[in-house]
């Protein structure tokens, strides 16, 4: 490239971010500054005004969401103005604002990083990313799968934030086999985003995957009457999270095909390198029972009453502080967080609890969902799913459980429609955020690859998206109903 031509790219770079930059401020105003919005009002004739918090809450957010997008500044910078705008512009006291920076949300991302960090320091994702290649070969559809598939089975016991970053790691180290060092290629596109994609999709199938369930759960026994079992959850949710695994699996060997279709002599490469590690180390030892001890005492949360009370933050950080206890990790180590990421789900808690607690949300729920009100019932869940879909991609997805369900489950006896239904099409869609990093917590991890871009992601969730709602219908439509679900009343 002569300099000429990389001089014109800069100028048109530089010209794309102000274009956006400008548009995330125009929006702001627009919404901002302008006049009183009308209330919302529920089918039993409750209002819910838009306050001018919540008018400036949903300023910030399509601010956000466009600097986000287009990487106008550093992802993580976008998160520090969504928290310094709140207090400029009074939309919440800065001592909110900025104290969801340090959310236990947020910590459990850092405690996950710091687990990804060990992993990679000790060896064990060489050593288990070697073992792996030795089992699915060198063709590249399969490794795309054997990725995939182990993803979605960790999820079945353990929290996708937990998964990914422990994932992570070891598809960096298949990743280096690929003979491309760390320059993005489509495999390592799809290899990540995959990922990250197929750790929300196997995330729905128990209440371990995430926390959401276990909250929608609760909303529906206050409101329909009913709890659902776990294992209830699980019969409904897994032909649902399978099917999505294997489709995921498709796409991406379409949209992203690997430039090989298969790395010669990667088996035995994987052998070689796996017996160069040599016997496991003292290092890998205490890792491995720390990390195991961790996701046992978190997974033994939802049965044993006792550890309910404790907080999965403070139990994924105890083992932060053992690794440095054990001298697996020491000072220089903090260097290596990509505290980019962290700043960014700091911005989307900000973000999130700001559209909850202003109000704006459930404004935005009450809006769109008595929209279909008259609607028939199939296009209603729809409509439902399709509004946690996008919601979901903003904040977080317990929140739009929280803002979605009680309001549809108010509207759907007026509709015919079965409170099952409801309450499984949002946990479905809830778990799937393909469309922007802060999503989920997978989106961020598999960001930190370098292997795309904020707007690569965006591109390339949105048919991802289209293809889980595709999914959701024919479940709706034949797949829970034959399964004995009720959809109807």
């Amino acid at each position: 490239m002569n300099a000429t031509t990389f001089q014109d790219e800069k100028i048109a770079a530089d010209r794309r971010r102000t274009f956006f930059m400008l548009l995330g401020l125009v929006l702001f105003s627009s919404v901002y500054f302008s006049p009183q919005w009308p209330d919302a009002v529920d089918p039993v004739g409750k209002h819910f005004p838009l306050t001018r918090e919540a008018k400036g809450a949903l300023a910030i957010f399509l601010l956000a969401g466009v600097w986000w997008v287009f990487e106008v500044v550093p992802i993580g910078v976008t998160s520090l103005a969504i928290g310094t705008m709140q207090a400029l512009f009074t939309v919440r006291a800065a001592k909110y604002a900025f104290k969801d920076f340090m959310d236990p949300s947020v910590v459990f991302i850092f405690a996950s990083i710091v687990i990804g960090l060990v992993f990679t320091k000790t060896g064990l994702t060489r050593r288990v990313a070697y073992k792996m290649l030795v089992l699915v070969g060198e063709k590249t559809s399969m490794i795309y799968l054997g990725c995939f598939i182990v993803t979605a089975a960790l999820t079945l016991f353990m929290a996708h934030t937990a998964v990914a970053a422990t994932i992570y790691p070891l598809l960096l180290a298949v990743y280096s086999l690929y003979g491309e060092r760390d320059k993005p290629t489509k495999f390592g596109k799809g290899l990540f985003i995959g990922m990250a994609y197929v750790a929300g999709a196997g995330s729905i199938i128990t209440l371990l995957g995430a926390a959401r369930g276990a909250v929608a759960i609760s909303f529906f026994k206050e409101i329909a009457g009913r709890e659902i079992g776990f294992f209830q959850l699980s019969y409904y949710m897994f032909p649902v999270g399978a099917l999505m695994v294997f489709i995921l699996w498709a796409y991406f060997l379409i949209v992203l095909r690997p430039e090989k279709k298969v790395i010669p002599g990667l088996r035995e490469k994987a052998q070689q390198l796996n017996a160069s590690l040599g016997k496991i180390t003292r290092e890998e030892i205490l890792a491995t029972v720390v990390v195991f001890a961790m996701l046992a005492t978190m997974s033994l949360r939802s049965f044993v009453p006792a550890l309910q009370a404790v907080d999965k933050s403070a139990i994924i950080l105890v083992s932060t502080v053992l690794f440095f206890l054990f001298r697996i990790l020491d000072i220089n180590d903090l260097e290596q967080i990509p505290w980019n990421i962290i700043l960014l789900f700091g911005g989307a808690m900000s973000i999130g609890y700001c559209l909850y607690e202003t109000g704006a949300a459930q404004w935005l729920a009450v809006k769109w969902l008595c929209m279909f009100e008259d609607a028939h019932w199939f296009v209603f869940v729809m409509a439902l799913a399709f509004f946690v879909l996008i919601m979901t991609n903003f904040i977080m997805n317990v929140a739009a459980i929280s803002i979605s369900i009680p309001v549809a489950l108010v509207l759907a006896p007026y509709l015919g429609v079965a409170p099952d239904v409801v309450l499984f099409a949002s946990l479905v869609v809830a778990g799937m955020p393909f469309l922007l990093l802060v999503g989920a917590a997978p989106n961020a991890i598999a960001y930190d690859s370098k292997q795309f871009t904020s707007g690569e992601f965006f591109v390339y969730g949105i048919p991802a998206s289209l293809l889980a709602m595709l999914v959701l219908a024919f479940t709706v439509l034949v797949l829970w109903p034959l399964m004995g679900m009720p959809v109807v009343l």
